[in-house]
């Protein structure tokens, strides 16, 4: 499984703030959100919105260094608790985002936080940090959630890299436990060809590829809860899953990449 098109990613940004917002409809703003108690629904929106206006932001700017999320216009989200405001104030801020990339191209050079400092890093993360908080919004509304197979198995892709970038610059000190030779996990979605990563620790750290192999433990199952595990959304064994092998390394993986 590849990373999108650039253009799909920006499409995917307006479509996953679309069904973000709508879960907002008739919700109580203040409930809580389960996957992320220490936040109300409103504050899982502004979040989202506020993300996506300052990623918009950097890349409007062609912005070399960071901008302070205090600079960025509207980003504090709209007055009062009225859910339709809300969802206008979330899908707008997508909106201007999508705008700021497809004006800039995937090849602009912007800073990010990450490996790849470019407006095609933001489009990326954009997608799955709305993809994914939409799946929070679906758990705090009693709603359901589903994925499409292309952009929830890159979600697991860029986990991946964005681990793999943590551990080698030091910036996440549980990142540098994720280490140990000759231990392995596979992951493996069983409703798509092809999705399936296997993730080998080291002395020096860990590697990752695409590939079927026998690991040290498996978690298969069908790709969205995949995706939600992965993701911390939801435990190894719900959601139709099944973890075959040594589940303590399953666990100790999922607790030393819980920052995101």
């Amino acid at each position: 499984m590849t990373v999108l098109p650039y253009a799909r990613y920006c499409d995917e940004i307006l479509v996953q703030t679309a069904l973000l917002a709508s879960l907002l409809d008739g919700a109580d703003l203040a409930a809580r959100v389960p996957t992320c108690p220490d936040w109300t629904l409103r504050d899982l929106a502004v979040h989202v919105g506020g993300a996506h206006r300052w990623a918009g932001e950097i890349v409007r700017r062609r912005a070399t260094e960071e901008i302070p999320a205090k600079e960025v216009p509207g980003a504090e989200g709209p007055e009062g608790d009225d859910p339709a405001a809300l969802a206008a104030w979330l899908n707008r801020g997508a909106e201007e985002s999508v705008r700021a990339l497809r004006e800039a191209g995937p090849d602009a050079g912007v800073w990010a936080w990450g490996w790849e400092r470019s407006s095609s890093f933001w489009a990326r993360r954009m997608t799955h940090e709305t993809l994914v908080h939409r799946a929070d919004a679906a758990f705090a509304t009693g709603r359901a959630f589903e994925a499409d197979p292309e952009p929830a198995a890159d979600t697991i892709t860029e986990w991946l890299q964005i681990m793999s970038f943590v551990q080698s610059t030091g910036y996440i000190p549980e990142a540098a436990e994720l280490r140990g030779p000759g231990r392995s996990l596979h992951l493996h979605a069983t409703d798509v060809p092809g999705a399936e990563w296997l993730v080998e620790l080291g002395e020096d750290g860990f590697t990752w590829r695409h590939a079927h192999a026998k690991a040290t433990v498996a978690l298969r199952g069908p790709l969205t809860e995949l995706m939600l595990a992965f993701n911390r959304r939801q435990k190894p064994d719900e959601g139709g899953l099944e973890v075959l092998g040594d589940r303590e390394l399953l666990d100790f993986w999922l607790e030393r990449s819980s920052f995101g």
